[in-house]
């Protein structure tokens, strides 16, 4: 073999040589590109805050009433967090809130309705509040449950991480079964859940209406409805209290606001009577009250 020819077989073998390790090299890099583009294209997880939710124009009629109804720090103190088993007996307001922050986040929202059945109104109202609340991308797939007087079948025993009412004590006295009521959000709590309850507060030195009359409940009489069934009291908050409320007014709760009921011909205002006072408290001094069914 010439010199030449030797030569010339060399230069080949270098090249056959170099290009496979550029081959290597190239798919290496290309492996390490596909790779990183794999890493940055990973969908972010998003948690949906509190903050989110109330500042959505879904909501814009209702955030009038947040200054009074604090519902992020109420349910903060109530320790309604992602991932848990909300049950909000008599929903309404606080839907707005809750279902979508839980959807967002993992959990179950539960709303506990009037029953079927009572009549063509209520169960009117039921189907209204149901397709308000139907869309699923915005408020996860809501259970409904029956709740009222002689049916407490909200939800199945021990499943709720968390029961909430809002302003109903009065009502369930009205109707004679507070204490059935307690009884039934103890049951369907997992050991260690939360009851978390808001209610006009009547003072301790005033005269407590067994039945609720005044729209005002006292907190010993609540804290006792909550040891009866068997719950330990864990702490109460201030965020929604009120102390221009002095709960002693003509038309007891439903004189201020929302409802500021001004009189009607069965039920006239008192002379003297001026609304523009009422308006001007606010809505009402409220006890907000936290509860642990025992692990």
């Amino acid at each position: 073999m010439t010199f030449t020819s030797k030569l010339s077989l060399a230069a080949a073998s270098f090249i056959i040589i170099t290009g496979a390790t550029a081959c290597s090299k190239s798919a290496d890099v290309v492996e390490k590109s596909a790779s990183a583009v794999s890493e940055t294209v990973q969908p972010e997880v998003k948690t949906v805050s509190w903050d989110d939710v109330l500042a959505h124009p879904r909501r814009a009629d209702e955030a009038t009433r947040d200054k009074f109804r604090n519902p992020k720090e109420t349910l903060k103190f109530f320790e309604v967090t992602a991932g848990k088993k909300v049950v909000e007996i008599a929903p309404g307001w606080y839907t707005n809130v809750i279902a979508p922050y839980i959807a967002a986040n993992g959990g179950t929202y539960v709303a506990a309705i009037r029953p079927d059945g009572l009549g063509e109104r209520s169960d009117a109202r039921n189907a209204a509040f149901k397709e308000k609340y139907s869309d699923a991308e915005v408020y996860g797939n809501i259970e409904f449950g029956g709740f009222g007087k002689d049916n407490y079948e909200f939800t199945a025993p021990g499943t709720a991480d968390v029961v909430l009412t809002f302003r109903n004590v009065h009502n369930w006295m009205g109707g004679e079964y507070a204490q059935e009521a307690f009884d039934a959000f103890y049951a369907s709590l997992k050991p260690g859940g939360i009851l978390g309850v808001v209610e006009h507060r009547l003072p301790e030195s005033a005269e407590q209406n067994p039945r609720g009359r005044q729209g005002y409940v006292q907190v010993s009489y609540m804290k006792d409805l909550a040891a009866k069934a068997g719950f330990e009291f864990v702490a109460s908050s201030e965020v929604n209290a009120n102390p221009k409320d002095t709960a002693d007014h003509p038309f007891n709760v439903w004189t201020l606001p929302p409802a500021s009921f001004t009189g009607n011909e069965r039920n006239p205002a008192p002379e003297g009577f001026d609304a523009a006072k009422y308006k001007n408290i606010g809505e009402s001094d409220r006890a907000t009250l936290k509860f642990r069914k025992p692990k």
